[in-house]
């Protein structure tokens, strides 16, 4: 599984509707408008290097209003939600 992350500048009044339509693309695990540098930070979870490319590079590109993009890909996955579910013994 190829985890990243992809953070977004989006054109002025363009954020909530750029956020709903990239939050349906397959891929796509999370969409989240954020406050700082960037307008929309984008969580992504797909199988392969070449899957990651293709819905970067192609299917976000056909979203007006990106004005800029970084895109960062992790090497590992720390969950604290994970950590848990590892240690726990059916406890709820």
């Amino acid at each position: 599984m190829v985890n990243a992350v992809v953070l977004l500048q989006i054109e002025h009044g363009l954020i909530n509707e750029t956020a709903q339509g990239l939050a349906e693309l397959k891929g796509v695990s999370e969409v989240y408008s954020v406050a700082g540098q960037y307008d929309l930070v984008v969580m992504i979870r797909v199988p392969t290097n070449d899957a990651l490319a293709k819905l970067v590079t192609e299917e976000m590109l056909h979203f007006e209003g990106i004005l800029n993009s970084e895109t960062l890909i992790a090497f590992r996955a720390y969950s604290q939600h994970d950590l848990e579910s590892m240690f726990s013994i059916g406890m709820e």
